[in-house]
């Protein structure tokens, strides 16, 4: 064999091919969400609140609701007559305020994820069906919309909850029913895109049903701003909470609530201001910690891949 033959041979000869396998959408999520330092600080603050939440009975030795006025308004660990006894000092009523702050998480917690799921099936609902069908259907939803809109959001609130009390299940119900719109409004609009889509077409085509199409094509495909959502409403329910406790008309006392901790303190806010500062930081915290979290779930979940 000569030299040219030999060389025909190797250029001819075809080039070693390697199959790289591309990384499952499981895969490029969890790159994203450990490269994602909102998602990664929102998730800590929430699930450390949570935990708190939970354990509170563990971590502290004390009962939020016991009062011992000998033990009263004792400054916090960090000050000059403070103790390490009660790290976060002492209430008005002798009470210890770390252990009152961790049991008020429950509650924020409880308001803030009740009322948003109530809220989500409520407008997700309504905006998938509008967003969809179109028409009077529609036509319908978006009445509901502009009523709910001309309805000053926080004052039947205050209606309600004299009326109905100020329980947590109260408070959660009623939050829930009357801060539905977002949801509504965002989920019709990315519905009414998402509508026109050629997999939603090929489902119709091939005879699914409409609540098939709805939930199985629609819905996950609008779930990442329904998440935004979400967590924006959760940290509304939280404020407005807090809102209607420091004017009285929220949860009702004893009960550790972070607003009405607020409420209480601010008669000694100018001698002993962590009364108010204390809880009024966790609550500050905690929303920001929220909605970096929904945006970090957003950006983690956008199958265009934005990070």
């Amino acid at each position: 064999m000569t030299s040219i033959e030999r060389d025909r041979i190797i250029v001819s000869s075809p080039a070693p091919t390697f199959d790289i396998e591309a990384p499952s959408p499981r895969t490029i999520m969890r790159r994203r969400a450990l490269t994602h330092p909102g998602f990664l600080f929102g998730a800590t603050i929430v699930l450390a609140t949570v935990i708190i939440a939970i354990c509170a009975p563990l971590l502290t030795p004390y009962d939020p609701y016991a009062q011992d006025l000998s033990q009263r308004l004792i400054p916090p660990v960090w000050a000059a007559k403070g103790s390490w006894a009660h790290l976060l000092g002492t209430d008005g009523m002798g009470r210890d305020y770390l252990t009152r702050l961790m049991y008020g998480a429950r509650i924020s917690l409880t308001i803030g994820f009740g009322a948003a799921a109530i809220a989500g099936i409520i407008g997700t609902g309504l905006g998938l069906l509008g967003g969809y069908f179109g028409g009077w259907v529609d036509s319908v939803v978006m009445y509901c919309v502009n009523v709910k809109l001309a309805l000053p959001g926080i004052l039947v609130a205050l209606s309600l909850i004299e009326v109905f009390g100020g329980s947590v299940f109260s408070v959660t119900l009623i939050l829930g029913v009357l801060f539905w719109d977002r949801f509504i409004v965002v989920t019709r609009s990315v519905t009414q895109q998402t509508r026109v889509a050629d997999y939603v077409t090929a489902a119709e085509a091939v005879g699914a049903s409409r609540l098939r199409i709805i939930l199985g094509e629609v819905l996950p495909n609008v779930a990442n701003h329904i998440i935004v959502i979400a967590s924006l409403e959760m940290a509304v329910a939280i404020l407005v909470e807090a809102a209607l406790s420091f004017l009285g008309l929220g949860i009702r006392p004893p009960t550790p609530s972070w607003g009405l901790m607020i409420a209480e303190g601010r008669n000694f806010m100018f001698f002993q201001p962590y009364l108010v500062a204390v809880p009024g930081i966790a609550i500050l915290v905690l929303v920001v910690a929220i909605n970096m979290l929904g945006d970090g779930i957003r950006d983690i979940t956008a199958p265009e891949g934005r990070n």
